[in-house]
């Protein structure tokens, strides 16, 4: 049972509003109790896989390695359920979870997302260039950050409020 009072999508206000007329899920009739900071964290996360630095695809790696690492079985079910319509199949999400990825490129990503989120920011030079390396740019890097600090707030958020998933579960820690 959530611990914040959920908004229900008639009772929104503001940014709230527009954002559970399209998705009433249960993070954001939470998230509702505040509509100018949820106005903000939407912002952030419409932003983030649309620049381009990373696709679609790559952010949702970032999303599931961390939440895998935070243990949020709220964001590890909604972001498996939204990377399989960016073209990951449970097989590929479960390789994002354990922070594996499929091919060299995931690989790179996935072990600089660890890097930052294990460092809080402070990696090596090697780090930044062995993410360079596999073809990302500057502008990867700052997207990478957003993913991982969207999804600290969420995986915090959900953690807070004991949201009820609302999506197919996973399991969790994932399996090898």
């Amino acid at each position: 049972m959530p611990r914040l009072s959920p908004i229900e999508p008639a009772a929104a206000e503001g940014a709230a509003a527009a954002v559970l007329a399209n998705t009433p899920i249960n993070i954001f009739k939470g998230m509702a109790n505040n509509p100018v900071m949820m106005e903000g964290l939407m912002a952030m996360a419409g932003a983030i896989g649309k620049s381009g630095a990373i696709s679609a695809l790559e952010a949702e790696a970032v999303m599931l390695r961390v939440s895998e690492r935070n243990g949020c079985g709220y964001c590890l079910a909604a972001h498996t359920k939204i990377a399989s319509g960016a073209g990951a199949d449970a097989a590929k999400a479960e390789s994002f979870r354990r922070g594996e990825g499929t091919n060299d490129r995931e690989r790179a990503l996935l072990r600089f997302a660890d890097a930052v989120t294990e460092k809080n920011g402070w990696i090596e030079d090697s780090e930044l260039e062995a993410f360079r390396a596999a073809g990302f740019d500057d502008a990867a890097v700052i997207e990478v950050i957003a993913a991982i600090a969207w999804m600290t707030f969420t995986n915090l958020f959900n953690h807070v409020n004991q949201t009820e998933v609302d999506f197919p579960p996973v399991v969790m820690p994932v399996q090898a």
